[in-house]
């Protein structure tokens, strides 16, 4: 392989000089350049003048340590690949280190194979992600996350962190939130978003129908079993499997469910021979684990097992700032469904959305949204377009807030009036269809001509704003093609 076209680039730090170079050697045997540094500090000096498809550190280095110098890395660039090296006695370290999104670790003494096969990977990772940015071709990335509140844009952020990784996330918040969503970024942010993504409601099946379905079964196991059956476990190999409400588990599922979690390794029912399968798995709940393994329905050990990486959503009413920008959302997403030109929401309907306290969060939302389009009359959705039918619903429980408050009864009239005679919300989808994806690009292109106008033309500033990468945003801005005088003008 020439010199100038290496299967990679990277950066190799320990404080131990022949550490460095017998590294180097290796590596730059398997066709990567590979630069070095002995200490913290030349690292960075090193990481910020060049780029890097993965770096390689000691965690035990004096002055600047590996959790420090992951740290300062992750800093300046979320989306960097690292492996960390470390012995036994610095394990605690280790598992630090993966949960502030290492990619993997390599163990003390060395494996000079497993190193290679380790390094092969992260390196295809890091293409894959470069390619994953510049394409922009999947529905669920990260960016798709709706959100400016400093939970979304920390939720982003843990996502960056853990999805290069195989490390277990358990995703837990109220029903309606997202988490499906959520998991389904982490799968698309990863090395395996070429491959399947199962998605799987635990709460869906009985005990025994669960089993089956998660890990199989063969013919005559069971009445019913006429022939042989592939499980969840094995059709998700090489991907990701997302369990959601894991809570609803049985004990004996959930004994079953630890063992392919840990080993990944499982028995279909009614088999004598094991399956092995290489795949991510990310669980969901609505409930509290932790209380459910203090009131003896979960397991301990799974609850540990699963909650390597926690990631919680809040509800709507936590981050009411991001209403406005999920209802512009979902009003672009929906405009023209009901064959109406309706292009903004009235300031009395926007201050009702942000009053409310959303019990079913992002979903009921949606909802709402949907049902407003459709018995919206103007070119805009009015404060009585959100009742939607008969009972005055969402305004009677806004009118009772605000009332409590003190503050001016602007719904009185509306609530009083209960809607009576308004339509429902159409069962039937008109067939005359739109073009979605120019109405989205219209709203994105809005969004960053904003944002753009706001900072001067300074992408990076921008792209902090709108909760996105530099990459992203330089991609988007080209895909639309926003020149500097549309932001400036």
């Amino acid at each position: 392989m020439s010199e100038d076209k290496p299967r990679g680039r990277i950066l190799v730090v320990d404080d131990e000089q022949n550490m460095c170079q017998f590294l180097k050697t290796m590596l730059s045997r398997e066709g990567y350049q590979v630069l070095i540094a002995t200490n913290g500090p030349q690292a960075l000096k090193t990481y910020e003048e060049d780029h890097f498809d993965l770096v390689i550190e000691d965690l035990k280095m004096p002055g600047m340590d590996g959790i420090q110098l992951l740290s300062a890395i992750k800093e300046l660039d979320e989306t960097q690949l690292v492996v960390i090296i470390t012995a036994f006695s610095t394990w605690e370290s280790a598992v630090e280190a993966m949960r502030l999104g290492a990619f993997d670790y390599i163990r003390k003494p060395f494996d000079n194979e497993a190193i290679k096969v380790l390094v092969a990977r992260a390196v295809e990772v890091a293409q894959l992600q470069r390619e994953g940015v510049e394409t922009e071709e999947e529905t669920f990335a990260v960016g798709n996350l709706i959100g400016s509140s400093p939970q979304i844009q920390e939720i982003q952020r843990a996502i960056r962190r853990v999805a290069p990784t195989d490390t277990t996330v358990l995703i837990q918040g109220e029903s309606g939130t997202g988490k499906e969503l959520v998991a389904r970024a982490i799968h698309f942010s990863s090395y395996r978003l070429r491959m399947p993504f199962i998605a799987v409601s635990c709460s869906a099946f009985t005990e025994s129908l669960l089993e089956s379905e998660l890990f199989g079964h063969i013919k005559g196991s069971f009445t019913g079993a006429i022939t042989d059956k592939k499980g969840l476990f094995e059709v998700a190999d090489k991907g990701t499997i997302f369990l959601d409400e894991v809570a609803e588990m049985s004990k004996k599922t959930q004994a079953k469910f630890l063992r392919a979690v840990e080993e990944r390794e499982f028995r279909p029912v009614g088999s004598a021979n094991s399956v092995k399968v290489d795949l991510r798995v990310v669980t969901a709940t609505n409930k509290d684990l932790e209380a459910e393994v203090e009131a003896g329905n979960f397991r301990e050990d799974l609850f540990y097992r699963l909650n390597v990486v926690p990631i919680y959503l809040p509800p709507l009413r936590e981050r009411r700032g991001d209403i406005p920008l999920l209802a512009g959302h979902l009003l672009a997403k929906y405009a023209g469904i009901s064959g109406k030109e309706i292009i903004s929401i009235s300031p009395l309907a926007m201050e009702v959305l942000v009053s409310y306290d959303w019990p079913g969060n992002v979903r009921e939302l949606d909802n709402c949204i949907q049902r407003a389009l459709a018995f919206a009359e103007g070119d805009e959705i009015e404060a009585a377009d959100i009742a939607g039918g008969k009972r005055a619903g969402i305004l009677e429980a806004v009118r009772a807030k605000w009332l409590r408050e003190g503050k001016p009864d602007h719904l009185a009239s509306l609530v009083e009036e209960g809607m009576e005679g308004a339509r429902f919300f159409p069962e039937v989808i008109p067939s005359e269809g739109i073009n979605l994806e120019e109405r989205l690009a219209g709203i994105e292109r809005n969004y960053i001509t904003y944002a753009l106008r706001q900072t001067n033309w300074n992408i990076t500033a921008a792209a902090k704003h709108l909760g996105t990468s530099f990459r992203s945003l330089r991609y988007r801005i080209k895909k639309l093609g926003i020149k500097q005088n549309d932001a400036t003008s």
